[in-house]
């Protein structure tokens, strides 16, 4: 195996492996910053196990959840990197390594007969960057808050919020809340999927945008609250991603992720 793929593999392999049995500081801090500001004490007691179950997953090295997910590959590939192999193949070898060593689940069934796939499931997005380094940023994604997520071709003058707030309560506790939105608005059906995702690989850390701001209060007075059993917080974080469209169409997408923020990235040089 050629030396800088095999670096590829061993590096995703084990940016799976801290992602799947660990959560970004930032992460952790929302989740402590909401169990400080709750009120209700059945949404206290849910955001405390998730905290206590957070640190026995990475004690014991095990994945966060029973659903270990779809790997969402988001690859950064600079315009001088020196990339001699296939990526792609390469990110589907560390997914297969990642199966039997973390160990994952397997998730891949026919959409027909829904018959267990002996493959793994996996997305990769890339992006042209500048410099000679190949970033890879990983967000792994469970059915439940995927299953929650929606997309809508809305006419131009339709109200956005509106959109979004009838998402979250039909969602309700299916995603496990407290949950982190992305929101993509304009682009094509398509784009504006991918903006939602693409939302969701940032830090909780970022500033809101007015709009992010007022979608979260918004969602939080919902009372859904953690796992949908009510309370303070039923959303951790709103971000909004936005590019142009058609003058006939408003694409809106709502991407949804659960409690369990699963992120983590890596990078190569030359």
């Amino acid at each position: 195996m050629d030396g800088s793929r095999k670096e590829f593999i061993h590096k995703t392999v084990a940016m799976l492996k801290e992602a799947e049995t660990s959560l970004p500081v930032d992460v952790m801090a929302a989740l402590q910053n909401a169990l400080n500001a709750e009120t209700n004490e059945r949404a206290r007691e849910q955001i405390k196990a998730m905290l206590e179950n957070v640190k026995f997953a990475g004690n014991k090295g095990l994945p966060i959840c029973q659903d270990t997910g779809t790997p969402i590959f988001y690859v950064h590939v600079g315009r001088s990197a020196n990339i001699d192999f296939d990526v792609k193949h390469a990110l589907y070898i560390a997914v297969q390594k990642a199966t039997e060593v973390i160990p994952l689940r397997k998730n891949a069934v026919h959409p027909l007969t829904r018959e267990l796939e002996d493959k793994p499931l996996l997305d990769v997005i890339y992006e042209i960057a500048e410099g000679d380094q190949i970033v890879v940023d990983l967000l792994v994604k469970g059915a439940g808050s995927e299953n929650a997520s929606m997309l809508k071709m809305l006419n131009p003058s339709a109200d956005i919020r509106k959109f979004v707030l009838e998402t979250i309560v039909a969602a309700g506790g299916k995603p496990c809340p407290p949950i982190i939105e992305g929101v993509g608005v304009g682009s094509t059906f398509n784009g504006c999927a991918w903006l939602a995702k693409k939302a969701l690989f940032q830090s909780l850390n970022k500033e809101h945008t007015l709009l992010e701001e007022r979608l979260l209060k918004d969602i939080n007075s919902l009372g859904i609250g953690p796992m949908g059993l009510g309370g303070d917080t039923t959303a951790l974080k709103v971000f909004v991603e936005m590019a142009d469209c058609h003058t006939a169409s408003l694409p809106v997408a709502v991407n949804i992720q659960c409690w369990a923020n699963r992120r983590a990235s890596f990078e190569m040089g030359r």
